[in-house]
């Protein structure tokens, strides 16, 4: 692979065996998150709940995630990924073990909530991507980044399924805890990730944490940016808690909603790995812009069409191919703007308003479905978003900042 060091780099070192064990990382942690909608329908049936006692701390999971995520972030870009994520796969294993033991409200936002929230911010795709973003050349990081975007679906496929045999043969509870166990695999992984700091990677490294922080406060782009990024959150969240509940609820079986759920991930490693690598050629804003268009007319497609397997899981596919290309596209013009230096530690910031929004999704699609007994106000919602999003891209200036002695990254400008 292009940008390998000398051969006296230790094998572990080397930016292809820290891109798959981001790759790793990130499967693990998105794939069984994006597996909880899996849980609601037996957790909430078994307990006696409300769709709001069961989306509410998975919502505050979301929210808690993208506001630890920057410091993650920043201990990651002064002390190295692996501790970082060594630290993470503590907190999925005991948040993990603990959901499966709840009988009350409180236990669940304490374990999935809290602990949970913990885990995900600190094996998050901000995490995995800031540690690949610095070790690749920038005419290559997009499609590096793409395979670690990828990784999420992976195990989106992977432990979908499984979770879906599991809680049909052992019940949910068991079937928490074995992917408690399965978090073991997070030591290895963490250990072929870097355990050094980012100090002086790449040409800004002269720069300092609060100096790249200011700067990009000031930009507006980077703001831009911060806005659309919400949207994404909002948009995956509502999907991946709600999507299967909405299947059930229209008459479909659950298990129609755990291949949907796992179509989204298949598609979006193709939809990743196209989508970064356009971003290689082409301007990354536009492409976003695109991209979430096509979001907002595909849902208002979904909408008008019967509500089959066969809709539901096309309209799985064709979202699973606009689902996370967002990541890579985002996080490389984050790069491009502002250099890889603090890579972890801006996308972080960014990546804080895609929770937000994925905070909101999860959770008014519970409130919503309570209150009026459907999630039609909740697509509408996601129609508008994903138009407001294709216009913010628009005007974001994607041109790398100007430093005095420092050799910003050029990305495409096409």
């Amino acid at each position: 692979m292009p940008g390998i060091p000398p051969s006296h780099t230790p094998f572990w070192h080397k930016p292809l065996v820290i891109m798959l064990c981001g790759a790793a990382v990130f499967m693990l942690s998105a794939g069984t998150r994006q597996s909880f909608g899996l849980f609601q329908v037996p957790l909430t049936s078994e307990l006696g709940w409300g769709r709001e006692a069961f989306s509410l701390p998975l919502a505050l999971m979301t929210l808690i995630m993208g506001l630890v995520t920057p410091f993650m972030g920043g201990l990651a870009d002064r002390y190295g990924t692996g501790w970082v994520v060594l630290f993470g796969g503590v907190f999925w294993a005991v948040g993990l073990y603990g959901m499966s033991l709840v009988t009350t409200p409180w236990m669940l936002t304490l374990s999935a909530g809290l602990l949970l929230g913990l885990g995900t911010a600190a094996t998050s795709v901000s995490i995995a991507m800031g540690g690949v973003g610095r070790m690749v050349p920038e005419r290559f990081r997009g499609r590096a980044l793409g395979v670690v975007a990828a990784g999420g679906s992976i195990g989106q496929m992977l432990l979908l399924p499984i979770s879906q045999q599991l809680i049909e043969s052992l019940g949910w509870r068991t079937a928490l805890a074995l992917l408690a166990l399965g978090m073991v695999v997070m030591v290895p992984a963490a250990f072929g990730l870097s355990f050094r700091s980012a100090a002086g990677a790449g040409s800004e490294g002269v720069q300092t944490i609060s100096q790249a922080l200011g700067e990009a406060r000031k930009h507006s782009g980077y703001l831009l940016l911060m806005a659309g990024f919400f949207v994404c959150g909002f948009h995956v969240s509502f999907i991946q808690v709600h999507l299967p509940a909405f299947a059930v609820d229209k008459g479909l079986s659950p298990k129609v909603g755990a291949y949907a759920l796992m179509l989204v991930g298949l598609f979006n490693i193709l939809g990743s790995y196209t989508w970064s690598t356009l971003g290689d050629r082409f301007r990354r804003k536009r492409l976003l812009s695109v991209l979430y268009l096509s979001r907002a007319l595909l849902i208002s497609v979904f909408l008008l069409l019967p509500v089959t397997p066969a809709v539901v899981l096309t309209f799985s596919s064709v979202m699973g191919f606009l689902w996370l290309g967002t990541v890579p596209l985002t996080s490389a013009l984050v790069g491009e703007i502002f250099g890889v230096r603090y890579l972890s530690t801006l996308f972080g910031i960014v990546f804080t308003s895609h929770q937000v929004g994925g905070f909101l999704g999860a959770w008014l699609g519970g409130r919503i479905f309570d209150a009026t007994g459907s999630y039609d106000l909740m697509w509408y919602f996601s129609i508008a978003l994903g138009v407001f999003s294709a216009l913010v891209h628009a005007p974001i200036d994607d041109r790398p900042v100007e430093r005095i002695g420092v050799a910003a990254d050029q990305g495409p400008q096409v």
